[in-house]
């Protein structure tokens, strides 16, 4: 189905996935570290150094970084995760050599002008009120605090105003020397180019790579403890409630359950054909969108469902979606639904790997999230065979009373307090306990 490589340069990682048939090549530089590396008191971190990355090396300032790149007709960008972080380029492939040169230069010599840092700093607090105003996204930052209270997936990944604020340039620099190191590093490349050639230019930049900085180790991962799932509320100006429920699931580390958990996931909520999009939406007219979806690192995971509706309707959207997960529970799924659901998947697979871009991040991804080259085929493999046992096992194990979360984010009043939300996750955890 796809050839992905993987070899040692160095002390790094190289994955690359050959596409002769394109003229593009995607260029992806992993780090195995993101917030959830972040000590107390630099909560946000990790993001604030990503965005300090573009700001200037020894040989060139932020405008020059951005157009080497963008001058060539390619795109340039980063993200931070919460166990992960990625500097990526896409461009032609005859400009392979100078995406690699602009992405290491930044990753190995960037000097973080005291002035931009300053700027920089705005720019995130900017980032952060931007989240803040939007209800969709906001709903979710709250459920996952209500999810991890002390720990570290239960903060946002941009950090709060205050630690923003109180960051210093050295704790930053200490982070950058710390964690960016060859030994931390993947290099996922797809694309039109050959595997010989990707492999020298990476050896050469690694070869200019600073020495690794030995003055600390990295965390251990360790689950976070158990505890009741509560409630989180937010009054806001807006005109609809949103909501989102979640419970924690498993690490990415447990394959089977974690197929079986998205298989459930299809079935419920990731396409116009699921349950809860049917019964929410075409059946009672609630919800423009409802959505569920899955998320799993290495201590822990998380299922999620969410949606926005008229405030007078909140409590029946909640019910509604209450019945749907108590069935799925307590009724093992056809045949006919998991067959749909695992053509689902294999299809949205399928065209999600026909961009370069894409398999390179699906390279990066695996290498530092699994630790391994995960290939498309074995996954297909594997969800081929979950059964619809399985499935119902796992939303048993799921959806059971105390372990899931409500997050509400509507207007002031709606329904009476939002704070009086807790009287329906109560009830929630009652349903469910009786369906079991």
């Amino acid at each position: 189905m796809v050839d992905y490589q993987s070899l040692p340069v160095g002390p790094s990682t190289l994955a690359f996935c050959p596409m002769p048939q394109v003229e593009s090549v995607a260029v992806g530089l992993w780090f195995k570290v993101g917030s959830l590396y972040e000590r107390r008191g630099l909560h946000g971190g990790a993001h604030f150094l990503e965005h300090l990355l573009f700001k200037g090396t020894r040989q060139r300032n932020a405008l020059q970084i951005s157009r080497e790149i963008e001058g060539r007709g390619g795109d340039l960008n980063a993200f931070t995760a919460e166990e992960m972080t990625c500097y990526h380029a896409r461009l032609a492939a005859d400009h392979l050599e100078l995406a690699l040169e602009v992405l290491f230069d930044m990753l190995w010599h960037s000097t973080f002008p005291a002035d931009e840092v300053e700027r920089e700093r705005g720019v995130i607090l900017e980032e952060i009120r931007m989240y803040e105003d939007q209800p969709a996204a906001l709903v979710m930052e709250r459920l996952n605090q209500a999810l991890w209270p002390r720990y570290g997936l239960g903060r946002p990944i941009t950090g709060t105003p205050a630690a923003v604020a109180g960051m210093r340039r050295e704790e930053l620099l200490d982070f950058w020397l710390r964690h960016y190191t060859p030994e931390s590093l993947v290099v996922s490349v797809a694309g039109g180019v050959e595997r010989e050639r990707v492999t020298a230019l990476v050896a050469r930049h690694l070869g200019a790579a600073r020495r690794r900085y030995t003055g600390g180790a990295l965390p251990l991962y360790r689950a976070p403890a158990a505890h009741r799932p509560a409630l989180a509320a937010v009054a806001k100006p807006v005109q609809q409630c949103h909501f989102a429920l979640g419970a924690r699931a498993w690490p990415k580390t447990d394959r089977r359950r974690c197929y079986a958990l998205k298989l459930l996931s299809v079935v419920l909520g990731e396409n116009m054909s699921s349950r809860l999009f049917q019964t929410l939406r075409e059946r009672h007219g609630l919800v423009y969108s409802i959505q569920s979806s899955t998320v799993h690192f290495h201590a822990t995971g998380a299922f999620y469902v969410q949606a926005a509706v008229d405030p007078p309707k909140l409590d029946r959207a909640l019910a509604l979606t209450t019945r749907e997960l108590q069935k799925a529970a307590a009724r093992t799924v056809s045949a006919r639904e998991l067959r749909q659901a695992k053509d689902y998947l294999t299809g949205q697979i399928k065209l999600h790997l026909e961009s370069t871009n894409s398999r390179m991040m699906w390279m990066g991804e695996s290498l530092v999230g699994l630790g391994m080259m995960l290939q498309p085929g074995e996954m297909l493999d594997a969800l081929a065979r979950v059964s619809a046992a399985e499935v119902r096992a796992v939303a048993g194990e799921l959806f059971q009373p105390g372990r899931l979360a409500l997050s509400v984010v509507g207007p002031e009043g709606a329904n009476s307090e939002l704070k009086s939300h807790i009287s329906k996750l109560q009830l929630i955890n009652s349903k469910l306990a009786a369906a079991n």
